[in-house]
């Protein structure tokens, strides 16, 4: 009996694209990669280079450059391709061309026959996964955005910081849109299973410069800090995405903060946005319902909110 392949197309061969790629590889996610670009040499160049990586790693990923038929058979399709944010640009900024290149994009991936799940990292990503879902006509639980992922990761790296500890030691989430209107839910946030509200109250004059405010708004701030610094983030989204794949394809059951479209859960109904999800082989096996705060029910509304007003601002007539 043959082995089967693990094949994971990426759609956009650009700094994020590329860097989930690397880290598929170094992490011998899966079996093959193929990457699908407008250019389809800049894609092939991308898939040469990445290929040279095979000597250093534990076992060899095939990687290559191709084309939407390629989706045909594929596993999982990464959706990276889309708007760039320019200077002085949000996120929501760029709704409308990001709309209509996922609409090009998607309806042409569901052209060449895939059946798979996508994993949607292009921005705004809570827009364009419900776009997607809409487009691709595939059930929910098989659309997935980064959403807070990348977020919920940045936050546990700023405690980590201020705590001296491995941020894998903390377990906590960002939620809501993965843009300005995001938050922390501070009252499931925990060090070493001891919550964080607990640790604060119990130790102000151990760290007395700890505002848990300041930590939320360098969480949601992280990323325009790198575009400032560098005009684009790259590795850490890259690695966020290829943590969303393996869990699928390992079949891990992780717990991990995505853009997910709502039904009924929070009290939300269509409405795609950041909440923690088990993720597994089937794509989102489950979401995690969180007994929130009066207060975190607040933003978390105000968060769909502004992701409803978004996604129909670019509806289109039906």
């Amino acid at each position: 009996m043959g082995k089967k392949n693990r094949k994971v197309v990426i759609i956009g061969s650009g700094l994020v694209g590329s860097s989930c790629a690397y880290a598929m590889i170094n992490q011998s996610i899966c079996d093959e990669i193929v990457l699908v670009s407008r250019s389809y040499e800049h894609a092939a160049g991308q898939a040469l280079d990445l290929s040279h990586c095979a000597d250093f790693t534990s076992t060899r990923t095939r990687v290559r450059a191709g084309y939407y038929a390629d989706c045909a058979d594929a596993d999982i399709v990464v959706l990276t391709a889309g708007a760039n944010v320019k200077a002085g640009q949000k996120r929501m900024d760029i709704i409308a061309e990001a709309a209509s290149i996922t609409r090009e994009i998607v309806a042409s991936v569901m052209n060449s026959g895939f059946d798979g799940i996508f994993v949607v990292a292009a921005n705004p990503v809570d827009i364009v996964t419900q776009i997607t879902a809409q487009v691709s006509g595939l059930p929910r639980h098989r659309v997935i955005g980064t959403g807070t992922s990348i977020d919920s990761a940045r936050l546990k790296t700023l405690f980590a910081d201020v705590f001296r500890i491995d941020p894998r030691s903390v377990h906590g989430y960002a939620m809501g849109e993965h843009g300005e209107s995001q938050f922390v839910a501070w009252s499931h946030v925990t060090i070493g299973g001891k919550p964080i509200l607990q640790i604060v109250e119990e130790h102000k004059l151990r760290f007395p410069d700890l505002d848990l405010n300041d930590i939320a708004r360098k969480t949601k701030d992280a990323g325009w800090e790198i575009f400032t610094r560098k005009g684009s983030t790259q590795f850490g989204i890259g690695s966020a995405i290829a943590y969303i794949v393996r869990s699928i394809l390992n079949d891990d059951h992780r717990i991990i903060a995505v853009s997910a479209i709502l039904d009924g859960e929070y009290g939300q109904t269509d409405v795609c946005v950041g909440v923690p999800a088990i993720i597994g082989d089937g794509g989102i096996e489950e979401l995690i319902e969180f007994n929130l705060s009066d207060d975190e029910k607040e933003l978390f509304e105000r968060s769909c909110e502004i992701i409803r007003a978004g996604l129909e601002s670019v509806s289109q007539p039906t």
